[in-house]
């Protein structure tokens, strides 16, 4: 008798859509890229919400203007996760192994190119690198604990 079950818990939401580039460096990519993506465009969707709802009312301006912040932020999000997820995956296939480093490494040139696409000066350049250097590692020294 065939049967089927369910299982997931709330701590450890998996959502799995996957296109093949025919290349792991694209499909990682445009992985990081889509979850990632998502993930902003439904914060500006929660965050739009409320503000609707405080207020009472929305309008079809207000709605237009909610969607192609949707679009935007998610872009944005989606960029930096896709750089990162590539930049932290080139570094694995350079170094050969699999640890803490390669997030360093990638979240390193993910901050330094997203900050010099954004025309900042080379000090915020710099900085910028050392933050999403850190923020990825600390991200990854979190996935060690769980």
């Amino acid at each position: 008798m065939p049967r089927s079950s369910f299982s997931g818990g709330i701590a450890s939401p998996k959502v799995d859509v996957m296109i093949d580039m025919g290349n792991p460096f694209l499909n990682l990519t445009l992985d990081g890229f889509l979850k990632i993506g998502t993930v902003g465009a439904l914060r500006v969707a929660a965050e739009e919400t409320y503000h609707c709802v405080q207020k009472g009312s929305i309008s079809s301006h207000k709605f237009e203007h909610t969607l192609k912040k949707m679009c935007k932020e998610g872009a944005y999000w989606g960029t930096v996760a896709g750089v990162y997820v590539g930049m932290e995956y080139g570094a694995e296939r350079v170094r050969g192994t699999r640890d803490w480093k390669n997030a360093l490494i990638g979240g390193a040139i993910t901050g330094a190119v997203i900050s010099a696409a954004s025309n900042d000066s080379r000090d915020k350049v710099v900085v910028n690198a050392i933050t999403g250097g850190a923020i990825a590692t600390a991200a990854e020294f979190l996935n060690y604990l769980t």
